[in-house]
């Protein structure tokens, strides 16, 4: 236990993520990249493995932190990447539709000043 804490500790004070700029935009999206989004997973295993040995009393205020760490991590990371898919399919219908923008003026205009 003591290892998998320590080496927890080092993984994830290194790991950041990756910022793609948005088409031709001044905007950047967000993501964390697929090697480490899979020791996320992985980690989120080791730590609810540690949760349910017997051994867990020592390292138990650790354990806890980290897995709350990693489960806001995991959130935080899920839900960046639906608002921002989500954003990127209203943006294709309200901004970069003629026909849509016909149909439905003012909503195409109210989504253009919120992007904005």
């Amino acid at each position: 236990m003591e290892k998998t804490l320590q080496k927890l500790r080092e993984t994830w004070k290194a790991v950041e993520f990756d910022f793609t700029q948005h088409k031709d935009t001044e905007y950047y999206t967000t993501r964390l990249n697929e090697e480490d989004f899979e020791m996320l997973e992985e980690d989120q295993t080791k730590v609810t493995a540690m949760l349910g040995s017997r051994y867990l009393a020592t390292f138990e205020d650790e354990i806890q932190k980290w897995n709350k760490d990693l489960d806001l991590i995991n959130n935080v990371i899920s839900n960046l990447r639906e608002v921002q898919q989500n954003w990127g399919y209203l943006e294709n219908l309200f901004i970069h539709s003629e026909e849509v923008r016909k149909e439905l003026p003012k909503e195409s205009d109210e989504f253009v000043e919120i992007d904005k």
